[in-house]
Protein backbone atom coordinates (compact mmCIF):
# COMPACT_ATOMS: atom_id res chain seq x y z
CA UNK A 1 0.00 0.00 0.00
CA UNK A 2 1.30 3.42 -1.00
CA UNK A 3 -0.73 6.33 0.33
CA UNK A 4 -1.01 9.87 -1.02
CA UNK A 5 -2.20 12.56 1.38
CA UNK A 6 -4.62 15.11 -0.02
CA UNK A 7 -5.20 18.36 1.86
CA UNK A 8 -8.61 19.68 0.82
CA UNK A 9 -8.30 23.47 0.54
CA UNK A 10 -10.35 24.02 -2.59
CA UNK A 11 -13.50 25.49 -1.04
CA UNK A 12 -14.79 29.03 -1.34
CA UNK A 13 -14.79 29.82 2.43
CA UNK A 14 -18.20 31.49 2.09
CA UNK A 15 -18.63 31.86 5.87
CA UNK A 16 -15.20 33.41 6.41
CA UNK A 17 -16.05 36.88 5.08
CA UNK A 18 -14.56 36.19 1.66
CA UNK A 19 -11.10 35.22 2.95
CA UNK A 20 -9.30 32.02 1.98
CA UNK A 21 -9.51 30.45 5.41
CA UNK A 22 -6.76 27.89 4.83
CA UNK A 23 -4.34 30.82 4.63
CA UNK A 24 -5.57 32.56 7.78
CA UNK A 25 -3.19 32.57 10.74
CA UNK A 26 -3.79 30.36 13.76
CA UNK A 27 -1.18 30.63 16.53
CA UNK A 28 1.25 32.21 14.09
CA UNK A 29 0.90 29.74 11.20
CA UNK A 30 -1.58 29.43 8.33
CA UNK A 31 -4.33 26.90 8.97
CA UNK A 32 -3.12 24.78 6.06
CA UNK A 33 0.36 24.59 7.64
CA UNK A 34 -1.17 23.00 10.75
CA UNK A 35 -2.72 20.38 8.47
CA UNK A 36 0.57 19.81 6.64
CA UNK A 37 2.45 19.36 9.91
CA UNK A 38 -0.04 16.76 11.17
CA UNK A 39 -0.42 14.80 7.93
CA UNK A 40 3.01 14.90 6.28
CA UNK A 41 4.59 12.15 8.39
CA UNK A 42 1.57 9.86 8.03
CA UNK A 43 1.73 9.52 4.24
CA UNK A 44 4.11 8.57 1.41
CA UNK A 45 3.47 11.79 -0.52
CA UNK A 46 1.37 14.93 -0.14
CA UNK A 47 -0.57 17.27 -2.44
CA UNK A 48 -2.80 20.28 -1.76
CA UNK A 49 -6.12 20.71 -3.56
CA UNK A 50 -6.61 24.44 -4.25
CA UNK A 51 -8.74 26.42 -6.67
CA UNK A 52 -7.55 29.95 -5.91
CA UNK A 53 -4.50 31.88 -4.66
CA UNK A 54 -2.10 29.32 -6.09
CA UNK A 55 0.90 31.63 -5.69
CA UNK A 56 0.34 31.80 -1.93
CA UNK A 57 0.27 28.01 -1.62
CA UNK A 58 3.45 27.49 -3.64
CA UNK A 59 5.57 28.45 -0.61
CA UNK A 60 4.62 25.17 1.09
CA UNK A 61 6.56 23.24 -1.59
CA UNK A 62 4.01 20.54 -2.30
CA UNK A 63 2.28 19.82 -5.62
CA UNK A 64 -0.90 21.85 -6.08
CA UNK A 65 -3.86 20.20 -7.79
CA UNK A 66 -7.06 21.95 -8.84
CA UNK A 67 -10.47 20.40 -9.39
CA UNK A 68 -10.57 18.55 -12.70
CA UNK A 69 -14.34 19.05 -12.87
CA UNK A 70 -15.44 22.69 -12.81
CA UNK A 71 -18.27 24.29 -10.90
CA UNK A 72 -16.93 24.16 -7.33
CA UNK A 73 -18.61 20.83 -6.60
CA UNK A 74 -17.16 20.45 -3.12
CA UNK A 75 -14.77 18.01 -1.43
CA UNK A 76 -15.58 15.11 -3.74
CA UNK A 77 -14.13 17.07 -6.66
CA UNK A 78 -10.90 17.57 -4.72
CA UNK A 79 -10.79 13.89 -3.83
CA UNK A 80 -11.22 12.98 -7.50
CA UNK A 81 -8.35 15.29 -8.48
CA UNK A 82 -6.22 13.64 -5.82
CA UNK A 83 -7.11 10.18 -7.10
CA UNK A 84 -6.15 11.25 -10.63
CA UNK A 85 -2.75 12.39 -9.35
CA UNK A 86 -2.38 9.24 -7.25
CA UNK A 87 -3.15 6.99 -10.21
CA UNK A 88 -0.55 8.75 -12.35
CA UNK A 89 2.10 8.42 -9.63
CA UNK A 90 1.51 4.79 -8.58
CA UNK A 91 -0.27 5.36 -5.28
CA UNK A 92 -2.80 2.71 -4.26
CA UNK A 93 -4.79 4.84 -1.81
CA UNK A 94 -5.41 8.43 -0.85
CA UNK A 95 -6.01 9.79 2.61
CA UNK A 96 -7.91 13.05 2.84
CA UNK A 97 -7.77 15.82 5.42
CA UNK A 98 -9.62 19.13 5.53
CA UNK A 99 -7.44 22.22 5.71
CA UNK A 100 -9.70 23.85 8.33
CA UNK A 101 -9.33 21.13 10.99
CA UNK A 102 -6.07 21.84 12.86
CA UNK A 103 -6.34 19.25 15.65
CA UNK A 104 -7.03 16.00 13.79
CA UNK A 105 -5.33 12.87 15.16
CA UNK A 106 -1.71 12.00 14.49
CA UNK A 107 -2.72 8.35 14.16
CA UNK A 108 -5.19 9.04 11.35
CA UNK A 109 -3.51 6.71 8.86
CA UNK A 110 -2.93 3.90 11.34
CA UNK A 111 -6.52 3.81 12.55
CA UNK A 112 -8.16 4.28 9.14
CA UNK A 113 -6.10 1.50 7.58
CA UNK A 114 -8.30 -1.50 6.74
CA UNK A 115 -7.78 -3.10 3.36
CA UNK A 116 -11.04 -5.05 3.61
CA UNK A 117 -12.94 -1.82 2.87
CA UNK A 118 -12.78 0.52 -0.13
CA UNK A 119 -13.33 3.57 2.11
CA UNK A 120 -12.87 4.15 5.81
CA UNK A 121 -13.99 7.46 7.32
CA UNK A 122 -13.51 9.07 10.71
CA UNK A 123 -16.17 9.65 13.32
CA UNK A 124 -16.18 10.85 16.91
CA UNK A 125 -18.20 9.38 19.71
CA UNK A 126 -19.17 10.80 23.07
CA UNK A 127 -21.77 10.12 25.73
CA UNK A 128 -24.30 12.29 23.89
CA UNK A 129 -23.34 11.68 20.28
CA UNK A 130 -22.54 8.22 18.94
CA UNK A 131 -22.47 8.96 15.24
CA UNK A 132 -20.67 12.20 14.39
CA UNK A 133 -19.16 11.37 11.00
CA UNK A 134 -16.26 13.30 9.45
CA UNK A 135 -16.11 11.95 5.89
CA UNK A 136 -13.57 14.51 4.64
CA UNK A 137 -11.14 12.51 6.77
CA UNK A 138 -10.97 9.18 5.03
CA UNK A 139 -8.82 6.53 3.42
CA UNK A 140 -9.91 5.80 -0.16
CA UNK A 141 -8.89 3.15 -2.65
CA UNK A 142 -7.74 4.70 -5.92
CA UNK A 143 -9.74 1.94 -7.65
CA UNK A 144 -12.81 4.11 -6.99
CA UNK A 145 -11.58 6.85 -9.35
CA UNK A 146 -13.85 5.97 -12.29
CA UNK A 147 -16.94 5.51 -10.17
CA UNK A 148 -16.29 8.82 -8.38
CA UNK A 149 -15.94 10.61 -11.71
CA UNK A 150 -19.23 9.09 -12.84
CA UNK A 151 -20.95 10.10 -9.59
CA UNK A 152 -19.73 13.69 -9.87
CA UNK A 153 -20.79 13.84 -13.50
CA UNK A 154 -24.25 12.93 -12.26
CA UNK A 155 -25.96 14.54 -9.27
CA UNK A 156 -23.91 13.30 -6.30
CA UNK A 157 -22.26 16.11 -4.34
CA UNK A 158 -22.27 15.07 -0.68
CA UNK A 159 -19.31 13.01 0.45
CA UNK A 160 -21.36 10.48 2.42
CA UNK A 161 -23.73 9.98 -0.50
CA UNK A 162 -20.82 8.60 -2.50
CA UNK A 163 -19.28 6.76 0.45
CA UNK A 164 -22.49 4.80 0.99
CA UNK A 165 -22.41 3.53 -2.59
CA UNK A 166 -19.27 1.58 -1.71
CA UNK A 167 -17.91 -0.90 0.83
CA UNK A 168 -17.16 1.41 3.73
CA UNK A 169 -16.62 1.56 7.46
CA UNK A 170 -16.54 4.31 10.10
CA UNK A 171 -13.57 4.37 12.47
CA UNK A 172 -14.14 5.82 15.93
CA UNK A 173 -12.23 8.40 17.92
CA UNK A 174 -13.44 9.41 21.36
CA UNK A 175 -14.43 13.01 21.95
CA UNK A 176 -13.01 14.16 25.28
CA UNK A 177 -12.26 17.81 26.06
CA UNK A 178 -12.44 18.76 22.37
CA UNK A 179 -13.61 17.12 19.21
CA UNK A 180 -10.37 16.08 17.45
CA UNK A 181 -12.11 16.93 14.18
CA UNK A 182 -13.22 20.40 15.24
CA UNK A 183 -13.29 22.46 12.06
CA UNK A 184 -13.12 26.19 11.52
CA UNK A 185 -15.85 27.75 9.39
CA UNK A 186 -16.37 31.22 10.89
CA UNK A 187 -14.33 33.94 12.63
CA UNK A 188 -15.77 32.81 15.98
CA UNK A 189 -14.52 29.28 15.31
CA UNK A 190 -11.05 30.72 14.85
CA UNK A 191 -11.29 32.35 18.29
CA UNK A 192 -12.33 29.00 19.78
CA UNK A 193 -9.35 27.32 18.11
CA UNK A 194 -6.98 29.87 19.63
CA UNK A 195 -8.39 29.06 23.05
CA UNK A 196 -7.94 25.33 22.47
CA UNK A 197 -4.27 25.87 21.59
CA UNK A 198 -3.68 28.08 24.64
CA UNK A 199 -5.29 25.47 26.90
CA UNK A 200 -3.20 22.65 25.40
CA UNK A 201 0.02 24.65 25.86
CA UNK A 202 -0.76 25.07 29.55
Amino acid sequence: MKILGIILAGGLSTRMEGQDKALLSLAGSPLVKHTIDRLENQVDGLVINVNQNHNQYEKFNFPLISDTIGGHLGPLAGILSGMNYASAHNYTHVITAASDTPFFPLNLRDKLFDETFDITVAKTISEVDKNNLHPTFGLWSVKLRSSLHKALSGDIRKVMAFVKLNKWKAIEWEKKDNDPFFNINTPSDMIDAEWIIKREIK
